[in-house]
């Protein structure tokens, strides 16, 4: 068997290299057809697009992608060809919801009384539930989004509208789906903007192209949304820099990007191959243990913040914006706060 590796997918050498005869590691978005030609698996994240110009003509039987979004995958032609596909739903849900609790901190640091808030969270998935837990621990209260569930279910699930009428934070947790009943590309378009009622706070660690730039930018402008958090962005890596230089906190990519998210990433997309080829698959993946396990400060929002600190990576890329993808492919992994101990002084 013979498995096509993206090189930036961490702690997996070692356990592919039991589980195939022909192994080659390759930056994902440097993946070409001539490359996939013979081969039997790609393991990959969402810089390859699995498409007809790639897979054309090739061996491929599998694809696994060890993130959550899976839009860089042509279902349709992997159907069509009797290529199977799996990806790693929830691997990093944690990574996020760290990620948002460190904004949160960062936004109470500037003055903003988040208890007694509204939260709108738009997508009920893995992630939106881990929100839903963090935001209740912050006294906010939580009106949830899911697009499947709202026509059919009252009480727990809330219309978009209400929404943008009713929350003071609005956060977006959705897979992309560019058609369909319940498309998500440019969810949040003018005339979702038009109709927020209450100047809110946008976050988006989803996907980019669920939020329309222009639309966004406009919002801001008019002065109708507040502290802007944004880390993921249509046409990554060429990023629109006029939105990038008005957020509060603005990252490439990287919300979910902690060591404990990518080792389940990993381990899923392991798992997944054996799976589909019948196999054993006796390897678990570990992140690397943090240098510094206890962290002291003087209270546990301090604590947190060393722990992961978001406006390190805004600063990193508002200094030099074109090296979004260096930033994002050499990112060093920070691991979650269940790694460490936490001591207040």
């Amino acid at each position: 068997m013979k498995v096509i590796v993206d090189d930036k997918i961490p702690y997996i050498k070692e356990s592919i290299q039991q589980l195939a005869q022909e192994v080659v590691f390759l930056p994902g978005r440097k993946i070409e057809a001539k490359d996939v030609q013979d081969a039997d698996v790609l393991i990959i994240r969402t810089r390859t697009h699995c498409n007809e110009s790639l897979l054309k003509g090739s061996k491929v039987r599998f694809i696994a992608t060890a993130t959550i979004g899976y839009d860089h995958i042509d279902l349709d032609y992997c159907r069509a060809h009797g290529i199977a596909w799996a990806n790693a739903p929830g691997c990093n849900s944690s990574s996020v919801a760290q990620y948002i609790e460190s904004a949160f901190i960062l936004l109470q640091q500037q003055g903003v009384n988040l208890k007694g808030k509204t939260l709108g969270i738009v997508g009920g998935g893995n992630v939106g539930r881990k929100i839903i837990a963090l935001a209740q621990s912050y006294g906010l209260e939580v009106l949830l989004n899911d697009l499947p569930r709202e026509e059919v279910e009252n009480g727990e699930f809330h219309s978009l509208k209400e929404l943008a009428e009713l929350a003071d934070i609005i956060t977006f947790h959705v897979p992309l789906y560019t058609e369909g009943r319940f498309k998500t590309y440019h969810l949040a378009d003018a005339s979702f903007f038009k109709s927020l009622k209450k100047k809110p706070i946008i976050i988006n660690t989803s996907r980019g192209e669920v939020i329309e730039t222009e639309a966004l930018l406009d919002a801001i402008n008019k002065d109708e949304v507040s502290y802007p958090i944004i880390d993921v962005w249509e046409n990554e890596p060429y990023i629109n820099r006029a939105l990038l230089y008005k957020t509060f906190i603005g990252t490439p990519h990287i919300a979910g990007y902690s060591a404990d998210g990518k080792a389940n990433a990993t381990q899923m997309a392991l798992e997944s191959c054996c799976r589909f080829f019948e196999i054993p698959c006796n390897c678990t993946i570990y992140p690397p243990k943090p240098t510094q396990t206890v962290i002291r400060g003087l209270t546990v929002e301090e604590c947190l913040l060393k722990i992961y600190n978001p406006m390190r990576d805004n600063d990193l890329l508002k200094v030099d914006p074109t090296q979004f993808e260096y930033i994002r492919g050499n990112y060093p992994l920070r691991r979650e706060k269940k790694a460490y101990s936490i001591q207040i002084l």
